[in-house]
């Protein structure tokens, strides 16, 4: 009993302030770039994959459904699942499975092995995700957590950023299957980071199925669970086939389109700085702000997105709404139940990705029988619906100021 009490107080104890936690910090956060990477490199890639496997570009999304779906049950699993093994072990394993994935779609011409690849990263992306952000803030200081957080925030920023847009143009320059070859040397060389920097972090408690319901107990936690399903189903109906509309609609070539994804990504990190300075004074007013700003552009996009300029004026505050997306939902469900951490993490990576897959299924089905701008109209609506959820419900209680997000 002894020893059980003095390995809960070194799991539970603050790092050392002689050891410097933010390599470890790091290495999360690039494991959050290149997931995200990863996760949503089809996007970019859609038109060549599909005219390569002989399947529509609706089907063709399916890349992006699958691992969604696998994630959201994965998230569950894994954290329930590994028990108390050490978080530094889970990692590595969560990282293979990116690597494994990537050679899976980058060897193979079958469509449903790719699939099979890409659900084999779902694995890795709820796993990631449910743990992630918890063991960041386990390796910093007290008061420092919030730093921790932007960082991971911003791996995911990076991610839509430059990796996405480097896919597409990868797979332009040299074929679509180089840019999964070159996903699979950037997870080798996460998962060396992630072998050489983080710390040992033994578990400090495992969880049981019983506690994941914990968070929807909370009314304030499942109507932030209801908004996240809204905004994130309305934003991957409209962006998993952005390439697609763009290519169709704005008539754009394959390099410009590539430009324009890492315009995104680029406004995507202004709306993180933007969106924190929102939240720092109501969690609600940036709920509806993302939701209003993400819905009016992607509706206006096949009305004034015929051309270059309409279609990059748009595709920026869009972008912008993007970044303040993650950060506003995960910021009011945390609020609402912060003692539900750990189990509260899991079942919002759960939500996120069922809606995630979900919005990416919806969209497809919309491309595939009404034409590629309905995704846009059907996401755009949905993400109005989402401001206006929040604008009637989402009263806000204790302002979270600096203790959420502190990148600012």
């Amino acid at each position: 009993m002894q020893n059980q009490n003095t390995q809960a107080a070194v799991a539970d104890a603050p790092p050392s302030p002689h050891h410097s936690p933010w390599p470890g910090v790091l290495s999360i956060a690039i494991g959050a770039f290149a997931l995200v990477t990863t996760e949503f490199l089809p996007v970019g890639l859609l038109p060549a994959i599909a005219a390569e496997l002989g399947v529509t570009e609706g089907l063709a999304g399916m890349m992006v459904t699958v691992p969604g779906l696998v994630a959201a049950v994965a998230a569950i699993l894994v954290t329930v699942g590994i028990g108390k093994t050490d978080r530094r072990y889970v990692l590595w394993g969560l990282t293979g499975t990116m690597l494994l994935s990537n050679l899976i779609v980058a060897f193979s011409d079958s469509f449903p092995l790719i699939l099979a690849g890409r659900a084999l990263l779902g694995v890795g992306v709820g796993g990631f995700w449910a743990l992630g952000p918890a063991l960041s803030t386990r390796l910093v200081q007290p008061g420092l957590e919030p730093k921790a957080l932007s960082m991971i925030f911003a791996g995911v920023s990076i991610g839509t950023v430059a990796g996405v847009p480097a896919g597409a143009l990868i797979g332009e320059l040299f074929g679509w299957r180089t840019a999964f070859h070159a996903g699979s040397v950037v997870a080798v060389l996460v998962l060396l980071t992630q072998m050489r920097l983080p710390p040992p972090l033994p578990a400090k408690s495992s969880v049981t199925f019983s506690q994941l319901p914990e968070l929807l107990r909370v009314p304030k936690a499942r109507l932030g669970i209801f908004i996240t399903m809204l905004i994130f189903i309305g934003q991957f109906s409209a962006y998993t086939y952005i390439t697609p509309f763009l290519a169709q609609v704005a008539r754009l070539d394959a390099k410009t389109i590539s430009i324009l994804l890492l315009v995104y990504g680029a406004a995507g990190l202004a709306g993180n700085v933007i969106g924190g300075k929102i939240l720092a004074r109501s969690v609600q007013a940036g709920l509806v702000t993302t939701g209003v700003v993400l819905g009016l552009s992607t509706i206006a996009l096949p009305l004034l997105g015929h051309g270059l300029i309409g279609a990059a004026v748009l595709v920026v505050v869009w972008g912008v709404a993007f970044g303040m997306m993650p950060m506003s939902v995960q910021t009011w469900i945390f609020q609402a139940a912060p003692h539900a951490m750990e189990s509260g993490g899991a079942v919002f990576v759960t939500t996120a990705q069922i809606a995630l897959s979900s919005g990416a299924l919806v969209g497809g089905l919309a491309v595939d029988h009404l034409g590629v701008s309905s995704a846009m109209v059907v996401g755009g609506a949905l993400a109005l619906s989402m401001a206006s959820v929040a604008l009637l419900w989402a009263r806000d209680g204790e302002k979270p100021a600096a203790r959420l997000h502190a990148v600012h």
